[in-house]
């Protein structure tokens, strides 16, 4: 190497070591500067303005999870009665890649009788007598699609936009843009029942991810301590209680200054939270201000009615109360087997519940500005599931991702009206199918909320509920 080229390759190295060490300064430099502004924004639960006029403040989502079959319920098919116990017509399968339906299933029509209710004249089953009350203010979404038919990832999908884990469930997304109207109680509540074991993929379907903290769903119980330990011990007065818990923020406070993380803030927001709802809490679930004749509305004390009843006017007395996302879990409606008993069962617990709520909001005036919403993360097959067994009248219906159907009321949805239309055997939408997104768009929108605006930058990328998909059923509304 001659002295110009060693001298040219000293002056190269000297450049890019100044250079990436003055880049890496202002790179360390705009870290802790984010650092510090996200501090700054310290996670509350206060009100906040939408992105335009809102229809709904509320939600409460009845949430079916493990399937209910869409073709007992709500979508009749006279044609199905037809071709029932044969094998799937050749005309149907062309085109058609489902591994299922080319199997050995057959055609299994509905033994349910259906019938046309209100005004409107919509369908329902005889399983559903009271919930069929409310058709003129019900409007049923025939045609919802999803992108799998199995249980985890598709209820992940319905709750969290995409079917995996570790993403911010649709409650979170609300209170994260709307806050809570409620400073007594958690803005993002959670209540569940079920029929023993079921398909559920636990609480990342209530998870904040990685919204901040006061945004995660908190499970209440229907019935005694609302959240266990929630009281304070025996002897230790709420003077006490008070006195600790101002120590206690004030170390984490300290903490605070010297290390500006938004979790510590939100760790003070839960003390304080948790300190008002030992007042709160309980008397929410203390139903003893209720009329005899809401309690037998809702079908309280009857044990066919489990803990769902109860839930449904819990998630009333909350929505009264302020909080901004109520879920209702049930399961399991995963019936691949004995699918009209096990049907009948589960109708029972929640038909009258759920009918008795939507009554009651409109009563109440609380349904225009509360959004219900009834359904499950799939639907079910037009034909018997072949692995359970052929037993007449024990057959059941295997996980369909094309199409199956689901309710909304109230907050400013058109009820009377039914969207969407399936083919001959219900199996693929023929007008008007609706992705999960689409649905989770319209939630949002009918809370004033843009789902494209409403993001959070995680990793590199703006995120939110829809992913990168989603368009607002405008049909929908009034």
């Amino acid at each position: 190497m001659n002295p110009l080229e060693h001298l040219q390759s000293i002056q190269r190295r000297c450049f890019l070591q100044q250079t990436a060490c003055g880049l890496g300064s202002v790179a360390l430099a705009n870290l802790l500067s984010g650092a510090v502004s996200a501090a700054d924004e310290t996670p509350s639960l206060a009100p906040k303005p939408p992105h335009f006029p809102a229809r709904a403040k509320n939600v409460i989502f009845l949430f079916m999870a493990g399937a209910p079959s869409q073709l007992d319920l709500f979508d009749p098919k006279p044609e199905m009665q037809r071709l029932h116990g044969q094998p799937v017509p050749e005309s149907f399968l062309k085109g058609l890649t489902d591994s299922l339906i080319k199997g050995s299933a057959r055609v299994m029509a509905s033994p349910r009788k259906f019938a046309k209710h209100g005004q409107c004249g919509m369908d329902f089953s005889d399983y559903l007598p009271r919930l069929a009350t409310c058709a003129d203010d019900l409007c049923m979404l025939r045609t919802l699609h999803t992108d799998t038919a199995n249980h985890d990832p598709a209820q992940l999908l319905m709750q969290c936009g995409v079917p995996r884990f570790g993403l911010p469930s649709m409650g979170s997304w609300v209170t994260y843009g709307l806050g809570s109207e409620s400073q007594e109680l958690p803005g993002f509540i959670v209540l569940l029942s079920n029929n023993g074991p079921g398909d559920i993929a636990g609480t990342a379907l209530w998870d904040n991810a990685f919204l901040p903290t006061v945004n995660r769903g908190v499970t209440f119980r229907s019935e005694g301590d609302p959240i266990l330990h929630l009281a304070s011990p025996p002897g230790f007065t709420r003077d006490e209680q008070r006195e600790r818990l101002a120590v206690i923020n004030d170390l984490n406070r300290a903490r605070l200054e010297t290390q500006p993380d938004p979790e510590i803030a939100s760790r003070i927001a839960a003390y304080e939270l948790a300190f008002r709802m030992q007042v709160s809490a309980p008397d929410l679930v203390s139903l003893s201000s209720e009329t005899k004749e809401t309690l037998e509305s809702y079908g309280i004390g009857d044990p066919k009615q489990d803990t769902f009843a109860r839930n449904c006017l819990l998630a009333r007395r909350m929505v009264e109360r302020g909080v901004r996302f109520v879920q209702l879990y049930h399961y399991t409606w995963d019936d691949h087997s004995n699918l009209n008993e096990k049907l009948k069962v589960n109708c029972d617990k929640t038909d009258r519940p759920a009918a008795a709520l939507i009554h009651d909001l409109k009563q109440r005036g609380l349904l225009d500005d509360t959004l219900v919403i009834w359904g499950g993360e799939f639907g079910r097959t037009p034909m018997n599931e072949v692995r359970r067994g052929n037993t007449p009248g024990k057959e059941g219906r295997d996980h369909h991702a094309a199409a199956f159907t689901m309710l909304m009321a109230g907050g400013g949805i058109r009820g009377g009206q039914i969207i969407g239309a399936t083919d001959e055997l219900g199996y693929s939408p023929t007008q008007d199918p609706i992705h999960v997104n689409d649905l989770q768009a319209t939630i949002l929108h009918a809370l004033g909320l843009d789902h494209e605006r409403l993001t959070f930058r995680h990793q590199g990328r703006d995120h939110r509920l829809t992913d990168v998909a989603g368009e607002v059923i405008s049909k929908v509304f009034a």
